[in-house]
């Protein structure tokens, strides 16, 4: 089953109805209006998905804003996440993944941002953290693949200094390719903006 979009995501989030105030204000930036909607079509609903699937994709999104605790964004992609992992033409594996995805987050959840400075003068803002990784006993409802993925967009969302080649190498390993890799990049991207613009939206309503 496809996920069918509404027509403008952030809209949706917001319950924005037509001549609202809040609509009147996104009218007012129509570029930025169209363009933020685009990118979620292409995130989330590609007409090429390659070998990303609906399923890793939601799931990824569900754990992002999941770990912003975002309100609505975190509870509309868990629906997604839960759509797309009980389609006909979704793996039987996938019905588990809402709950771990769930427990993952649970078990997420942290301040930051956390790293590590090459020496120098930057040191002094060195914090460490949760350096988080998927519980055993979820490995196998996630798989290698979402398994990496969650722990990648964990070390993208808290300990973005520590983005190394060693991380990269490490969804590599778990089955990810160079271009799977930019599109989970871009999908923790897109989503740290969205949960923004929502959240500044939110506090102008």
């Amino acid at each position: 089953m496809t996920t069918i979009a509404p027509p403008d995501v952030i809209d949706e989030l917001l319950g924005v109805t037509p001549g609202s105030a809040i609509d009147e204000l996104r009218a007012r930036r129509p570029v930025t209006r169209a363009n933020a909607q685009a990118s979620y079509d292409a995130l989330f609903t590609p007409e090429h998905p390659g070998t990303v699937s609906a399923v890793e994709r939601f799931a990824v999104a569900a754990f992002v804003t999941g770990l912003h605790a975002s309100g609505a964004t975190q509870q509309y992609y868990a629906e997604q996440l839960a759509n797309a992992a009980t389609a006909p033409v979704a793996a039987e594996a996938a019905r588990a993944l809402p709950r771990a995805v769930a427990a993952e987050i649970t078990a997420a959840r942290t301040s930051g941002p956390y790293g590590a400075y090459p020496a120098g003068p930057l040191s002094a803002e060195d914090s460490d953290g949760l350096r988080y990784r998927v519980a055993p006993e979820r490995r196998d409802v996630l798989g290698v693949r979402l398994a990496a993925a969650l722990e990648h967009a964990h070390l993208l969302v808290f300990r973005p200094r520590e983005a190394s080649p060693a991380a990269l190498q490490a969804l590599l390993d778990a089955g990810w390719s160079t271009s799977d890799i930019v599109t989970l990049s871009q999908l923790v991207a897109f989503l740290t903006f969205q949960i923004r613009v929502v959240a500044g939206l939110e506090l102008l309503s």
